[in-house]
């Protein structure tokens, strides 16, 4: 295995800009990290170099340059907006994650589901009851779309877990724009989405976080087949 100086030397501007971000990270937000002369001598890399680790870190939200007095490398944090484009534009330039994306969704609707069962804010449960009685409403497929994003907007309110949050609206968002035939066809696929809406709504606000667990569990498998049925027809 290569030493560290070894790997920095064959890569000079990852290990630039991995050492860059240690002070980012190691830093409050906007903080002033140095000037290009500075944080060149300090890193012990040339000036060219560092300007591209910079610029890697400006991609990634985690740098900003300011000019003029006082100006020089500033640490910042990136947004939510920022973080979800990044991971995307990832998925996107490797097609097979889109599968990816499915199995993230499925496996974090599992514990939201079983975490807002353990959800004891009545006015959030009075949500989920009258949102429950909405899955008649949905007549046709491509309705379910809407609902299951209120569906998760509420789950976020009732489980206090932001990256979860992200991470699971990024995977939707993802396989939502994904150009593959339905999970669910038909009046019977609406049925069988009806079906499994129903049991993780009802096991949520019977407060059985293992009993949601189950259900989600349950919905997950279901979907997970017919998401192979799904591929194995497109071929």
């Amino acid at each position: 295995m290569a030493s560290i100086a070894q790997e920095r030397t064959r890569r000079p501007v990852p290990a630039a800009a991995d050492r860059l971000r240690e002070k980012v990270f190691a830093a409050e937000p906007d903080t002033r990290l140095g000037s290009l002369k500075g944080l060149a001598e300090e890193l012990g890399v040339g000036i060219v170099t560092l300007q591209q680790a910079a610029r890697v870190l400006e991609h990634e939200g985690l740098l900003d340059v300011r000019r003029g007095p006082g100006g020089g490398y500033y640490g910042k944090r990136p947004d939510e907006a920022a973080l979800q484009r990044a991971i995307t534009a990832y998925i996107r330039m490797h097609p097979a994650a889109y599968a990816d994306a499915l199995d993230i969704m499925t496996l974090l609707f599992i514990e939201l589901v079983a975490g807002a069962a353990t959800n004891v804010d009545e006015a959030l449960h009075a949500e989920l009851a009258a949102l429950r009685g909405g899955i008649e409403a949905v007549r046709e497929l491509p309705d379910s779309g809407p609902f299951e994003q209120k569906f998760q907007a509420l789950l976020f309110r009732m489980v206090d877990r932001p990256l979860f949050a992200m991470l699971t609206q990024m995977a939707f968002q993802l396989y939502s724009n994904w150009p593959l035939l339905p999970l669910y066809e038909g009046a019977e696929g609406l049925a069988e989405w009806r079906f499994g809406r129903y049991r993780v709504f009802d096991a949520i606000l019977a407060r059985d976080p293992a009993l949601a667990r189950f259900e989600a569990e349950r919905n997950r498998a279901v979907l997970l087949g017919n998401f192979r049925r799904s591929v194995a027809s497109a071929v």
